[in-house]
């Protein structure tokens, strides 16, 4: 029977699926960081998620009504990120998805 490992010890480790994973996660965070710092507060608290594939910025928010007002301002956060990022955004996407959990 193999001993079993707890999350910390297995994203330790030197598995390429979870480095991999890990690295993804740590790129999304520096997006959504990236996203809320150059939106009003109140706008940045409804930003679940975001992140950047093939030069498509996806941002996730909690509701439709944050949706469209995000939508006002792909332009801008188009350039903005691009530019903290120091990659071409092509295009952004905005999702309504489910809210944060609270712990």
């Amino acid at each position: 029977m193999q001993k079993s490992k707890s999350v910390s010890e297995l994203l330790a480790g030197s598995s390429k699926k979870l480095a991999s994973l890990k690295r993804k996660s740590q790129e999304r965070a520096v997006v959504l960081e990236q996203v809320c710092a150059v939106l009003p507060a109140k706008l940045a608290q409804a930003v679940v998620s975001a992140g950047i594939d093939q030069g498509r910025l996806t941002i996730g928010v909690t509701g439709a009504v944050w949706a469209t007002r995000l939508r006002y301002l792909a332009d801008d956060l188009q350039a903005r990120v691009g530019e903290s990022l120091g990659m071409e955004i092509l295009r952004v996407r905005v999702r309504v998805v489910a809210p944060r959990a609270q712990i």
